[in-house]
């Protein structure tokens, strides 16, 4: 039998700091993520659950969407899986006795790792206006609460429909095709937050806002980029890539400013030189890079390029670039007149060697593959930085070439695949016009809410009812005050979950939670047993059939909880088969075909084992769908963030114990911290600059250029190698520091990872 939740919260105030780790995985990974398991699901619970983990005839990982290959390994999971799983499949249970005995106001005042780890919610709950506790509520009722709050609107754009990135192909088509038939697009997502500056980017340079790589592409490259990316701990699989990249010759630059102890080596627990021996060191060349500065380092990295061309020809593809690219000339001269090294320099924080020695393995590399996350995304410069990567990458030929292209590295399961079925505030008019065509009715085209946008509705009183399919929308989002004020001012707040968090306790005058099934789950409807699809981050969509019994009878899937309501909310005016889409998921997939490019024969292909690849059209045939017809070099101005004297740059980050939102323990193994989150990276340098010891503590203040600030009080300061003018926090605690405007150019993503900071003496109350 598992163990207890806590049952009070532990302190997370003292941190206990060592040294960070110089590898990742091996041993202690395994004894980890074992002990987790084992502590959430008991012994033949976690070897049923982890050994069908990303199998063929399995269940996706509710982790990260990295992809698997043809040929898979028996524990075919990393670590962070593992807790993802054992959350999920959890003997843990959130009762109506619990509710009953946590008010609201006391569950408030608790912390999100505690939350979490009191287990699997088993009935609908609802909170009644002017209650101080969750009570349990019919599924009948729930539906009648939401129906009755979003008929009354006066207008469908008072409604909020948010999605995380667990949810399935099938369950975000319905979502959305739910929202429209009902009204609206304010359809925002995670998407928003994370990745919306890669899908910015890549639509306008190449026509396609995925990823142009498969995995086999990464063991065919000469030189593999990881820019902004810390995989050992968000993408842990990916190393084992990395690896089989390494045996084959591939040669790795790592661009970061915190070293990463993934990245400098990695012992890969399936084989005994990872468990036993020294495992295989991954990054040839380390670019410890300043926060913000990688726009400057590849247009540098590309006026070089340009430069040498002069004397080697083939430094520059010029028969790909005449033959399928648009804005060349204009990007050649803006790039050769940037060539001020010392503006190069202050940007990046690097030598001029180091960037020389970069150069020499681009020249040297015939095929090249740029991967990156929210490093790079969560600039309020991000789309032009994930531009100059794809004029990078044009130059010599890199994209539509094996062993080639751009790779941004999403994070949670589906959040790719939910984009793909139309979770989108701002949809083409080509799959609306589809939609029309399948369904009957007029989807609307004016462009919806994104998170942002959402959030300020929310706070305005234009938004009225918030809807959210999974997540932890509240600790997600920046500017924690104001996302919390703003959500108390709905009329309802209604939270698909399968798990207790923040979002639960911070509600509008109204609130329901309504429990679902998991992946690890059996969905059984009245058609026969079911299963889901997912896309992950290379555009592979394969089938997830959970095998464990539900956490509760009273959980419905996600599927049958959207088709439910819209029967409730739309009555009879919709023609849509709702009932039969609960009834069979066949149904939804065969209608999925017939309205969203690549999924033509659905049913059959998602039957295979393993599943199928979306088409790419950069990738597969070097055909740019841009406005041009080509691919599209880019011209803008380099910027990087400018810090006053005194000031440091902050970026927000995750701990090795943390998915997302999901805290599962209070450690940070490879950076050298345990028992504790609030913590703040300084280099020594900068930390004794101001007086500040390891161990000493300090507020964080955020400074605006309109003259606000902002206050996360009580860090311990630890002194660490990062890159000088540059600090590390983790967040949701640090959320509070990041202006809900303080936002990427172009895909209004919030900037997260570069955030003017001072440290300070704690406030004494």
């Amino acid at each position: 039998m598992a163990g207890k939740p806590p049952a009070s919260d532990p302190v997370q105030d003292a941190p206990e700091v060592s040294e960070p780790q110089h590898s990742a995985v091996g041993l202690p990974a395994i004894t980890h993520a074992l002990r987790i398991s084992q502590q959430q699901m008991g012994v033949r619970r976690t070897a049923l659950t982890l050994l069908r983990v990303n199998q063929k005839e399995g269940f996706d990982c509710p982790g990260c969407a990295w992809p698997e290959g043809e040929h898979r390994h028996t524990a075919e999971f990393c670590e962070n899986g593992a807790k993802a799983v054992a959350e999920e499949a959890t003997l843990r249970r959130v009762t109506p006795a619990f509710f009953a005995d946590h008010s609201v106001a006391d569950l408030a005042d608790r912390s999100g790792y505690w939350l979490g780890q009191q287990g699997r919610l088993t009935h609908p709950m609802y909170l009644a206006e002017g209650a101080g506790h969750y009570t349990p509520v019919t599924w009948e009722r729930a539906f009648d609460i939401i129906g009755e709050e979003l008929t009354a609107l006066d207008s469908p754009d008072e409604a909020v429909f948010y999605t995380s990135g667990r949810t399935s192909n099938e369950a975000a088509f319905l979502y959305q095709l739910f929202a429209r038939e009902f009204g609206t697009n304010n359809l925002p997502d995670c998407s928003n937050m994370c990745h919306e500056s890669s899908g910015s980017a890549l639509s306008e340079t190449i026509g396609v806002g995925k990823g142009s790589v498969l995995l086999e592409d990464l063991y065919q490259a000469d030189l593999i980029i990881i820019a902004g990316q810390n995989p050992g701990t968000n993408h842990p699989r990916m190393l084992t890539a990395l690896e089989k990249a390494k045996a084959g010759g591939t040669k790795i630059i790592s661009i970061n400013p915190l070293p990463e102890a993934g990245l400098e080596r990695f012992k890969n627990p399936q084989t005994p030189r990872g468990l036993a021996g020294g495992g295989t060191a991954l990054t040839d060349l380390f670019l410890q890079v300043r926060l913000g500065g990688d726009q400057a380092l590849f247009r540098a990295l590309n006026r070089l390029i340009l430069e040498a061309a002069a004397d080697d020809p083939g430094a520059v593809d010029t028969e790909f670039i005449r033959e399928h690219t648009h804005g060349y000339e204009e990007f050649a001269a803006a790039a050769r007149a940037d060539d001020d090294w010392d503006a190069t320099l202050r940007a990046t924080g690097l030598t001029r060697e180091k960037i020389e020695s970069a150069l020499r393995m681009v020249l040297a590399s015939r095929r090249t593959i740029v991967c990156w996350a929210m490093g790079l995304t969560q600039h309020k410069h991000s789309v032009p930085s994930i531009q100059e990567i794809v004029n990078f990458l044009l130059l010599r030929g890199n994209i539509g070439r094996p062993g080639a292209g751009v790779c941004p590295v999403r994070g949670h399961s589906n959040v790719q695949g939910d984009r793909t079925m139309g979770i989108f505030e701002r949809p083409e008019p080509g799959f609306l016009d589809a939609l029309e065509k399948e369904f009957g009715f007029a989807p609307p085209r004016e462009h919806g809410l994104d998170v942002v946008r959402a959030i300020r509705a929310l706070r305005d009183g234009q938004a009225k009812v918030f809807l959210a399919m999974g997540g932890n929308f509240v600790s997600a989002t920046p500017d924690t005050d104001v996302t919390e004020a703003a959500v108390r001012r709905a009329r309802l707040t209604v939270h698909v979950s399968t798990k207790l968090n923040r979002s639960h306790v911070v509600t509008g005058a109204r609130a329901l939670i309504l429990p679902t099934l998991g992946r690890t789950e059996r969905d059984v409807q009245s058609g026969g047993e079911q299963f889901v699809t997912v896309e992950d981050s290379m555009g592979m969509v394969h089938a997830s059939r959970g095998r464990l019994e539900p956490a509760s009878p009273q959980l419905l899937s996600e599927t049958a909880i959207v088709t439910r309501l819209a029967r409730r909310v739309l009555g009879e005016t919709s023609r849509t088969p709702w009932a039969e889409f609960e009834k069979d998921y066949a149904t939804i997939r065969d209608r999925i075909a017939n309205v969203i490019p690549g999924f033509d024969d659905f049913n059959a292909k998602a039957a295979r084992p393993g599943g199928f690849t979306l088409p790419h059209a950069p990738r597969d045939s070097r055909r740019f769908p841009t406005a041009t017809g080509k691919a599209n070099f880019t011209t803008a101005p380099v910027e990087y963030p400018a810090v006053p004297e005194g000031r440091l740059l902050l970026q927000t980050l995750r701990s090795h114990d943390q998915y997302n939102t999901t805290i599962y323990g209070l450690n940070d193994r490879y950076r050298g911290i345990k028992n504790g989150r609030r913590v703040v990276l300084v280099h020594p340098e900068d930390a004794r600059e101001r007086g500040l010891a390891d161990g000493a503590y300090t507020d964080l203040v955020s400074e605006w250029t309109d003259g606000s600030e902002r206050r996360a009080p009580g860090f311990r300061v630890v002194h660490y190698p990062t890159a000088r003018g540059c600090v590390a926090a983790y967040y949701p605690e640090t959320n509070v520091l990041i202006p809900l405007d303080h936002t990427a150019d172009t895909s209004n993503t919030p900037a997260a990872k570069s955030v003017v900071i001072r440290l300070e003496q704690p406030h004494l109350d």
